[in-house]
């Protein structure tokens, strides 16, 4: 005979539903919208690719619909503002599959509270969200400081990166103003897409790319000049580093090991 313990749990089970969807943010939006839309009480949300069957719960395939998300956007825009909007997309791209629900149920506690909810730290979600966009953010400010471009011998300038979180949707801008007057594209070598700058626009791309397309034994890939100038940079890296102040520990602290591959001066 099950004990109470038992009795419950299964009660608590046979009542929630799972919520499957297609895993992205317009789905996950569409997700929030239906939830309103049927309230089923108690709800998992779980991308396609994660889920697994389960006898205890019922599940719902959400069809992810454009005005159905733009609906839950635009409402989220009204109640949150700029910073906190940015946190939100923020925690959807780190790519943790426990922000999928966690961003879920931070939509569904905004909508049902007053305006300012979002300044409740003591909340789970609330606090998931801002800690997870704060990492996602210093990857991107990383990013922006360690990318080194390499000038390639059709005259496009690239750089391959596999950054911890999808940040790519994050750099558009900062490299479009800085970096306006030459062909670019960034490559992320981890998500098998990137974007290109074509002198007027910002494109996503996909391509088959090697990993090493830059390195040494690919040299005859690059512009004549750009060999020169990486020796010339390693030579005046190398002229200026005093060795007897040398703290690898605080080096290291401020340039992390795993971003040396994107410093030409570290290759």
């Amino acid at each position: 005979m099950p004990n109470l313990f038992q009795h419950q749990l299964y009660k608590q089970s046979i009542q929630s539903m799972i919520y499957i969807f297609d895993g992205s943010l317009e789905g996950l939006l569409t997700a929030v919208f239906e939830w309103f839309e049927r309230k089923p009480g108690l709800t998992k949300i779980v991308s396609k690719e994660r889920y697994q069957p389960n006898v205890f719960s019922q599940s719902f395939e959400i069809l992810t619909e454009r005005t159905k998300a733009d609906r839950v956007w635009q409402g989220l825009t009204k109640r949150l503002d700029k910073k906190w909007m940015r946190q939100v997309y923020c925690s959807y791209l780190s790519e943790k599959p426990e922000l999928h629900q966690d961003i879920f149920d931070f939509c569904i506690y905004i909508f049902q509270h007053p305006a300012g909810a979002e300044k409740n730290y003591g909340n789970a979600q609330v606090l998931s969200l801002a800690q997870t966009a704060r990492k996602v953010e210093r990857e991107k400010h990383r990013m922006e400081a360690f990318i080194r471009f390499q000038k390639t011998a059709d005259g496009l300038f690239y750089c391959g990166i596999d950054p911890d979180f999808n940040v790519i949707p994050l750099l558009v801008n900062h490299f479009r103003n800085r970096y306006a007057d030459q062909q670019w594209i960034i490559y992320d070598i981890k998500r098998h897409y990137g974007i290109f700058y074509n002198l007027e626009t910002v494109e996503e791309i996909e391509m088959d790319i090697d990993i090493n397309l830059l390195k040494k034994s690919n040299q005859h890939l690059l512009d004549e000049q750009e060999v020169l100038y990486a020796d010339l940079w390693k030579n005046y890296f190398k002229s200026t580093n005093i060795v007897a102040r040398k703290n690898t520990k605080l080096h290291t602290q401020h340039v992390p090991k795993r971003y040396w591959k994107y410093l030409t001066e570290k290759l």
